[in-house]
């Protein structure tokens, strides 16, 4: 394979005055200073209100835990999905061999998207981009031999997130207050970057709310959301847009419980974050490190929050996506690594490391064990897990999370100016923010301004193809005779009482409807009858294009 070496503007500048660049910015265009000082560190260092003080100490910014890594590892996931329940099962069983300490569900398009494998708009879709989930009878075969009472689910699915939750509690054979894990449920998400929606933006945050109400008297272990701003960096947004989103959506929930009447030190303590490690190293660590002061201070100052667990921001954090490259797809080993580097820097408290060949397919297991061992190894070969926080106080660092600090808040200040994060949503604002920065991106790779090794520097001539996961079109076939069977041996006239109760209380903005779904559940109607059933009160939504 032969390989051109000599990157774009390579010169030899090392000992004049002229740099190797005009200018030197972060992947966010952000200006970077050719030296920082004692004099970037942040006002009020030793005070009573230190912006940096310890870890496991407000405002939290080296870390939620005094003893950080030292005294707990993070918790090791491997995003898993394809094909059945069957399938899936297995692949959970080979990571829970391998070392895996938690797992996280990967759903297909159509389950996403709310649809049965059935649906004519499901065709072609069904077990390709992760599991299918119809029914209680696939949930139950997903999770078969596995102990939901010690092992930690993630489950990443969104607008449907409320019938994937019933199911999973209808499934486990332990009670829900034994259940630990998280369902993402971030519905503003959806409509600012993802684009899987099932209701208008009004009923899907009720739904998200009777989730966390919810979850709150019933699953005390269970985080109801995980308040996403992977999504929204994936979908091209600089590091600041995603701080600054990610954290107004969380805001929004807040608010929206605490006018349900609930407590915000009931349930505050149960919220998670889930944020990108994208490739600019010590821009996603002062991310990482704004995102837990700036939530401090939010849940103390602006909600009364007083349980110091509710100020502690809990984070997953899951490598880069986009970063991965089609061309040269070893070099996203390295990639992934120092990505996932920065989220133990940062002080994530899960991890989920990608594959190096998710930019053409889904994972093999040679691939995920790879991605899976680099999280060992930074664990254990590193060193970085000896002491906490240990680039706290680096001026650089400490200096970037003051800037991105300050960039959330103006964000904060033009969303409140705009009527809040729904309305803001609703006027497509943080859209058109994502969509410019990430035509910014494109533009600076496309003209090489931005170096991307294997795309438009060091191009390989003659790649080799690697070998890659290929799932079987007939697992489709099998899934849907799997979906027709369980309708087949139902009580049909169970299931048209539990939809005819479900619409009863959908109907009335002040009822619950997890109760009612769990019972939709029992009853073993379908994900997509369920989304139906709801539509015809809630109506469904239609995006005003972005441009």
């Amino acid at each position: 394979m032969a390989i051109s070496t000599k990157p774009p503007g390579d010169g030899d500048t090392h000992g004049g005055s002229q740099g190797r660049q005009e200018s030197f910015r972060t992947l966010s265009d952000e200006p970077v200073r050719e030296l920082y000082t004692a004099g970037d560190l942040p006002a009020g260092i030793g005070s009573a209100e230190d912006p940096i003080g310890l870890p496991g100490q407000y405002p939290f910014t080296r870390g939620i835990h005094p003893t950080m890594y030292r005294g707990r590892l993070w918790t090791m996931r491997q995003f898993a999905g394809f094909g059945t329940s069957e399938e899936t099962n297995e692949r959970f069983h080979y990571l829970l061999e391998h070392g895996q300490t938690g797992l996280s569900t990967a759903f297909d398009m159509p389950s996403l998207m709310g649809h049965d494998s059935d649906s004519p708009r499901s065709l072609g879709e069904v077990g390709r981009e992760g599991v299918a989930v119809d029914t209680l009878d696939d949930m139950q075969t997903l999770f078969s031999g596995i102990d939901l009472g010690e092992v930690s689910v993630s489950m990443t699915i969104n607008a449907p997130a409320a019938i994937m939750l019933a199911f999973y509690v209808a499934a486990a054979e332990v009670p829900p207050e034994r259940l630990s894990g998280t369902i993402q449920a971030d519905i503003l998400k959806e409509y600012i970057a993802q684009k899987e929606w099932c209701f208008p933006i009004d009923p899907a945050m009720r739904l998200c709310g009777d989730m966390i109400e919810w979850c709150t008297q019933r699953m005390p272990r269970w985080h109801p959301i995980s308040i996403s701003g992977y999504h929204i960096r994936e979908a091209g947004s600089t590091a600041q847009q995603e701080l600054a989103f990610t954290l107004k959506d969380g805001l929004t929930y807040v608010e929206q419980a605490v006018e349900r009447g609930l407590d915000v030190d009931d349930f505050a303590p149960r919220l998670s974050f889930f944020f990108n490690a994208q490739i600019d190293f010590f821009e996603e660590i002062a991310k990482y490190r704004a995102a837990r002061r700036i939530w401090a201070r939010e849940m103390r100052e602006t909600f009364g929050a007083k349980d110091p667990r509710s100020w502690q921001m809990r984070f997953h954090a899951q490598t880069a996506g986009v970063s991965l490259t089609a061309q040269q797809p070893l070099n996203n080993i390295v990639r992934t690594a120092v990505e996932a580097l920065a989220a133990v820097l940062g002080g994530t408290q899960s991890l989920h490391t990608n594959s190096y060949d998710e930019a053409l397919a889904l994972p093999t297991e040679e691939a995920v064990t790879i991605a899976l061992r680099t999280q060992q190894m930074l664990a254990h070969e590193t060193g970085v897990t000896n002491t906490v926080d240990p680039l706290g106080g680096s001026y650089f660092v400490e200096a970037l999370t003051d800037e991105m600090e300050q960039r959330a808040y103006e964000y904060f200040a033009k969303i409140d100016e705009l009527g809040g994060m729904v309305a803001a949503t609703k006027l497509n604002y943080p859209q058109r923010e994502i969509a410019d920065a990430a035509f910014t991106l494109q533009q600076q790779i496309d003209s090489a301004e931005r170096v991307v090794v294997g795309v438009n520097s060091h191009v390989a001539e003659d790649e080799v193809p690697i070998p890659t996961l290929r799932v079987d079109p007939a697992l489709e076939r099998k899934q849907i005779g799997r979906l027709q069977a369980a309708r087949a041996k139902r009580d049909g006239a169970g299931v048209e009482r539990a939809h005819g109760a479900l619409r009863e209380h959908a109907a009335h903005e002040d009822r619950n409807l997890m109760e009612p779904l769990l019972d939709c559940a029992r009853a073993h109607a379908s994900e997509g009858e369920i989304i139906e059933s709801l539509q015809q009160v809630f109506g469904d939504y239609s995006e005003t294009p972005v441009f």
